[in-house]
């Protein structure tokens, strides 16, 4: 499959909205190409280079689909789009176009069934509840309470403010149940360096 990709300096979990400003050719070409035929693109971390200017030197292997749920002429008179996450993939190939747009062949990740939550996700699930009273959190309509372990997984991986390293650690782990556990274990790890 040949996406086409976004390189950010964020990481986008299947479920989680994200908003985006257009403005640069490349870019406003692929949302077009996207829309015309009803196709997303992917969304993967840079780990080297820079959003704007010429294509990202390196990003992450696994990244995610992001499906245009709306578009808008903004204030700015920039393009504005948010989009929500979709299926994960590994990039297996890439190369970057004369018009410095990455291209990718990507291999489509399996996504675990969807379970419910155990008592012990209670606290996350909680966290989350919580995080729905943020004005941005309510901004992208996100939070709140949660329909499973990949959703609640999902939705804490994309909100806390973990580094991208650790982002991308989680969304390359396929199990809801194991992301929640890695997740608890860099909360833990969270609260103990704001007490130190």
């Amino acid at each position: 499959m040949n996406l086409p990709l976004f390189p950010l300096n964020t990481v986008l979990f299947p479920g989680c909205a994200l908003d985006l400003q257009l403005f640069e050719a490349r870019y406003l070409d692929m949302i077009g190409r996207c829309m015309k035929q009803g196709t997303g693109f992917g969304v993967v971390c840079i780990l080297e280079g820079e959003e704007v200017g010429e294509a990202a030197s390196r990003f992450a292997g696994t990244g995610c689909e992001a499906v245009i749920r709306d578009f808008q002429q903004l204030p700015n008179s920039l393009l504005g789009i948010r989009v929500e996450g979709g299926r994960r993939f590994r990039v297996t190939r890439a190369e970057v176009r004369p018009d410095q747009l990455t291209v990718a062949d990507v291999q489509w990740l399996d996504e675990a069934e969807e379970r419910p939550l155990l008592p012990e996700h209670a606290d996350l699930a909680a966290l989350l509840n919580a995080l729905a009273e943020h004005p941005l959190v309510q901004g992208l309509g996100m939070g709140g309470l949660s329909n499973g372990q990949q959703e609640l997984a999902n939705q804490l991986s994309y909100l806390l403010p973990f580094s991208l390293k650790e982002k991308l650690e989680l969304l390359t782990l396929g199990d809801p149940e194991q992301r929640l556990s890695h997740l608890q274990g860099l909360l833990d790890k969270l609260q103990g360096d704001m007490i130190a």
